[in-house]
């Protein structure tokens, strides 16, 4: 259709491209350098999902010819390019890696709904099974980035740096959640601690939150699979996965807990839910950490609505079995969860929130803490990480 549903590009730069959008295996004959960079999930169990990444790797070694350069960007564990996807090119193809035809690694870094930091001011990790393919496919890549490439050491190398990358982001995060528990505990606003810690120049700012997404809250998981096979159980990282997991169910609890204390029935009641994607003004749904809370609410007899306009009704209700709703759709609630702050969310500030509640003393549930405490409607019970 010529668009881009994630919005990462425009109509306009489409367009303008003189890129071959095929469905046709046979079209890839005509390339001789081919880059992979499919999903790399996890499946039920929190297990890497290599799948996509070696049907990729399947297909692309169908129409591979001698000479050929095969660079992958998924994000995987040390080792799956050389380990796992090259015996499949070579299967599929019948020609030998390193004789025939030559593979690289350079991870994909972008970051979904930043318009800062974009592909080509973000320097790109490159990675070559030999010295001369290295130099070849930092070549490529320098032609496109104008922040330039760095040169890893190997595929190994590089493979492991995209995925500490993310984990050491969820780790971060973890601890950030964590010390939310505790506060919320000792009646302290994680925010106030946060804004006095942060006027010390090497405090790194990183916020409690929801980690949902297809990178940050997977990536780890493959960093963890791979340690365990090598005999060693990573303590921290699991450590931060689980907090960061049962965040959502965390929120649910104290949304319970407020409306009990402001004397709701709790069966019954009805809370509206804005925003359902992974992060803000994305439409991703993959992996969303707020399907634990809708369904951790409606676990409790709880009438849950939820509206989001970025995502796509369709792929809400096939991966999650939610009806999104429009807002003149939404009745009024008891209770409002600013899940997802989307910028127009944001941007109509609490008079767009507390106009789905039905009392003026209802509840607001602010999971990233985005609205302006400072202008909270007087009666307005307020909660926040």
């Amino acid at each position: 259709q010529g668009r881009d549903s994630t919005f990462e590009v425009t109509a306009a730069e489409l367009a303008d491209s003189n890129i071959l959008f095929t469905s046709d295996a046979s079209d890839l004959a005509l390339a001789d350098f081919h880059i992979i960079a499919v999903p790399t999930p996890i499946d039920r169990a929190k297990v890497p999902d290599l799948t996509p990444v070696l049907n990729a790797a399947e297909t692309v070694g169908t129409q591979l010819k001698e000479g050929d350069i095969v660079v992958f960007e998924s994000t995987v564990y040390p080792g799956v390019t050389e380990e796992d996807c090259v015996p499949v090119l070579e299967r599929s193809s019948g020609l030998v890696c390193g004789k025939d035809f030559f593979v690289g690694y350079s991870p994909e870094r972008i970051n979904p709904g930043d318009k800062e930091h974009t592909f080509t001011n973000i320097t790109k990790v490159v990675s070559g099974q030999n010295d001369e393919i290295l130099e070849i496919v930092a070549q490529v890549y320098e032609s496109v980035v104008p922040a330039g490439v760095h040169r890893a050491a190997s595929i190994k190398v590089a493979e492991a740096a995209k995925v500490i990358e993310n984990t050491q982001r969820d780790l971060n995060i973890a601890l950030m959640n964590e010390l939310a528990l505790i506060f919320q505990r000792l009646n302290i606003d994680t925010r106030d601690v946060l804004a006095a810690s942060g006027t010390k120049w090497n405090f790194l700012k990183f916020d409690p939150g929801l980690v949902g997404g297809h990178c940050i809250g997977v990536d780890p998981y493959y960093l963890t699979h791979k340690a365990q096979k090598t005999g060693y159980i990573p303590q921290v990282i699991l450590a931060g996965r689980n907090i960061n997991d049962d965040m959502g169910n965390y929120v649910a609890d104290e949304t319970i807990k407020l409306m009990i204390n402001s004397g709701l029935v709790v069966k019954g009641s009805v809370v509206t839910v804005l925003g359902f994607t992974f992060k803000e003004n994305v439409p991703d749904l993959r992996n969303t950490k707020v399907i634990d809370i809708v369904q951790r609410l409606r676990g409790y007899g709880i009438q849950v609505q939820v509206h989001d306009p970025f995502a796509s009704p369709s792929a809400a209700r096939r991966e999650y079995d939610i009806k999104l709703l429009e807002p003149e759709n939404l009745i009024t609630s008891d209770v409002v969860v600013l899940a997802v702050p989307h910028t127009q969310f944001i941007d109509a500030g609490w008079g767009g929130v507390v106009k789905y509640l039905r009392s003026e003393s209802g509840i607001v549930v602010d999971v990233k803490a985005r609205l302006d405490r400072d202008t909270k409607p007087l009666r307005i019970t307020h909660w926040r990480l």
